[in-house]
């Protein structure tokens, strides 16, 4: 078991692989955090704990004991109210009007596996023996309220998952108006901040900066996770790099508005929350009721943000995401949007399917448009029957001729949306979130569908389940354009409109895990306008991941970096595009193009018809070159090398997990006059074994033998090119 429970000292010891978690009973009463680090053999841990007498204005919540203050004292799950001036982890307004209330120990258990999320994604066990859970039960009697705190250990992962049940256990009704799903206090405040930002078509971005007094927050007020700020927060030492440094990463199960906050006290200590976005959230709690938390997802690194990087991949590809994509390899697509937008008809897309099956493609994506009377985005979302205009012999017709070339099909939807333009809208006008006698902000010329009610979820399920039953789709694209204004609901009485958010989550959720379930077989891809909803809550149900907008090879560098802090590369959609680039207008030469999109989930999203044929050649070779190297790319151990948000050079590699072979992906921006000699070095192999290393398309230089060890500590010099936007490719092998 990792988890203990010392009696004599009341403290709970929670054992990862190559860290501990450890917390203690302070007077039987509070539950105070005591160490988060490397691994400790625990034999005096009743010993982390210091507790000083701080001046009146950090009271004291015992009269026998001045030092002990819970303004100062490290706390789980931290109120405000009772002498803690610090950012809570919940609050709550009771009947009476009071918002004051102190949870304190009543009960624990352990045992061995992990529990699900009552309508929540959260990540899992296969088997009791992977993890071990503890449950907490905080208790507040007289407001009427009870936490169980979860704590889930992976014994082979340095990670700790937590959420939080508030449960009413008294007569009267109670609000929640703050209702996070974790707390943690450090002794310290000598960390910098990392998290990723961005908007539009320039997602995730890092971002790094020391904390300082007061609150470092990362939001989302937008109803997802958004473009802006991913859910994800870590504190890193001052030292931490790649390789080296402590490293604690915090990633937020859940799709819709959260927060995350650091806050450094006068006592130079540190606070970090996180859970739901609580600036427009009440939550109420009638007698018996309970409100689930989202999971918060825990990393600890003493090896640098690398590590921290390859455990959130590792259990995220493996303990998160489902089905049975899960661990296969994904296909080669080609996708229609960029090289036709709205104006095709079928022959064009047959056309598009017999040039993808020349050049080795296996699956063909037909994007918006082939619905209702969809000419442009100004009408027809929600009416999910095909245009027959475009599409004269139906959908049924289209796939059979492009499964005729040996192709796959798949779809576009945008099942969250309804556009003013529509029939459905004419017919039900209410379904869309809207507040009464208010205007109905649209954007992008559409509004969104209630998730919240019932009735709408119930209809969305069951027209896109006639479309997909009517031939053989073996992929979706579920697209979400816009976020939400005027968060109302028709079908909520006015004492829980402060609820819709959340309960358009849970209908959303609920609407994915129905569909998932009914058609296993289909691979679906999450999008919203590309990563704007790129986050762990999606990945439950939809393995993969459009990962921007933009495709322009330069712009991807930083996207895919940024993102790959937090998430495998199998969940990252990745396409080569035309040029000009329709989002930046760079030109880029194809080997580039193709490298960077190699990196994630392969595929295009351009008019194969208008290849000529060097271009032909050269893209038949990229996609039976990822076809063999796709497992490595998709499934093996991920290393960032060379940042581009540092310099004008970009390198990643991939590492088989059992380290005998990778590849490398490098890039160099723009061209530099007279540069010096550069050297790159690796990680992940073997420093006793030697490599073949070889030069893939491009330079193709004879294959060199290398140790491991030169590799790694000493490096391999890099091409000198004249020309910008150039990029290699350099598979490893060890030699046999």
């Amino acid at each position: 078991m990792s988890i203990t429970f010392d009696s004599a000292t009341q403290t709970f010891h929670l054992r990862a692989p190559n860290s501990s978690y450890i917390m203690q009973l302070v007077k039987s009463r509070y539950l105070a955090h005591a160490y988060w680090g490397k691994a400790l053999r625990g034999t005096s841990p009743g010993a982390l704990l210091s507790l000083r007498r701080r001046c009146s204005f950090s009271p004291s919540t015992d009269p026998s004991d001045l030092s002990l203050s819970l303004d100062t004292l490290p706390q789980e799950l931290p109120a405000y109210g009772a002498s803690d001036f610090r950012v809570p982890a919940y609050q709550v307004r009771l009947e009476s009007g009071s918002r004051v209330s102190e949870l304190t120990y009543a009960s624990h258990r352990i045992y061995p596996g992990k529990p699900s999320l009552e309508g929540l994604p959260a990540t899992y066990v296969e088997h009791d023996e992977e993890a071990d859970t503890l449950e907490i039960v905080l208790s507040d009697p007289a407001a009427g309220l009870q936490a169980v705190l979860s704590y889930t250990v992976y014994r082979e992962l340095d990670v700790i998952t937590r959420s939080v049940q508030y449960v009413n256990i008294g007569e009267r009704p109670l609000r929640l108006t703050r209702a996070l799903s974790m707390g943690i206090d450090f002794p310290h405040a000598g960390f910098d901040a990392l998290y990723l930002s961005g908007t539009w078509a320039r997602e995730r971005h890092i971002v790094r900066k020391p904390l300082a007094a007061g609150a470092t927050v990362i939001e989302s007020r937008r109803g997802a996770s958004s473009h802006s700020l991913n859910p994800f927060l870590a504190l890193l030492s001052k030292d931490a790099d790649e390789e080296h440094g402590e490293t604690y990463g915090f990633s937020l199960v859940y799709s819709g508005g959260f927060q995350a906050q650091a806050e450094v006290d006068p006592y130079g200590t540190t606070r970090v929350v996180m859970g739901i976005q609580s600036f427009d959230f009440e939550w109420l709690l009638q007698r018996g009721e309970r409100f689930q938390a989202p999971e918060a997802v825990l990393v600890y690194s003493s090896e640098g943000i690398g590590a921290m990087s390859r455990t959130y991949h590792r259990l995220y590809r493996t303990r998160l995401c489902r089905g049975v994509h899960r661990d296969r390899t994904r296909p080669v697509l080609v996708n229609n949007w960029e090289a036709t937008y709205f104006d095709f008809t079928a022959d064009k897309i047959v056309s598009i399917a017999e040039a993808g099956k020349e050049l080795g493609m296996e699956l063909l994506v037909l994007d918006d448009g082939w619905f209702g009377k969809r000419d442009n985005d100004k009408s027809s979302l929600g009416d999910w029957f095909v245009d027959k205009r475009k599409l004269p012999q139906g959908l049924e017709d289209l796939v059979e001729r492009v499964r005729g070339f040996g192709l796959q099909f798949g779809l576009w939807f945008e099942p969250e949306m309804v556009s003013p333009d529509s029939e459905l809208y004419r017919r039900h006008p209410d379904w869309c979130l809207h507040v009464p006698d208010r205007r109905r902000t649209t954007a992008r010329h559409q509004l969104i569908l209630d998730y919240s009610r019932s009735d709408v979820r119930e209809y969305i399920i069951g027209v896109l389940s006639q479309v997909l039953s009517s031939c053989p789709i073996t992929y979706v694209k579920w697209d979400m354009n816009r976020n939400m204004t005027e968060i109302g609901s028709a079908s909520l009485p006015p004492e829980r409109q402060s609820e819709t958010a959340h309960r358009y989550m849970l209908g959303l959720y609920e609407v994915m895990e129905r569909l998932t379930a009914s058609f296993p077989h289909i691979l679906f891809e999450s999008c919203s306008g590309g990563g704007g909803r790129f986050d762990p809550g999606m990945l439950y149900y939809m393995p993969q991941v459009w990962t921007s907008d933009d495709t322009d090879a330069v712009e991807r560098l930083k996207i895919q970096y940024g993102t790959s802090i937090v998430y495998p590369i199998s969940t990252m959609g990745a396409h080569v595009s035309a040029v000009p680039n329709h989002q930046v207008h760079r030109v880029t030469s194809l080997e580039m193009r193709g490298h960077a999109a190699m990196s994630g989930n392969f595929g295009y999203e351009l008019d194969l018809t208008a290849f000529n044929e060097e271009e032909k050649r050269l893209v038949k070779a990229q996609i039976e070159l990822y076809k063999e190297l796709r497992p490595l790319i998709q499934f093996g151990q991920f290393y960032r090398l060379l940042s581009p948000f540092e310099g004008n050079e970009t390198a990643w590699l991939f590492v088989s997990d059992d380290s005998s072979e990778a590849l490398v992906a490098y890039f160099q921006v723009l061209a530099e006059p007279n540069p010096p000699n550069r050297k790159l070095k690796l990680r992940g192999l073997l420093p006793e074994r030697d490599y073949v290393l070889e030069e893939l398309g491009g330079l193709e230089g004879p294959p060199l033998l290398y140790g491991g060890d030169e590799l790694m500590y000493a490096g391999f010099h890099l091409p000198r090119w004249k020309g910008d936007f150039r990029s290699q490719l350099y598979r490893l092998r060890v030699q046999q």
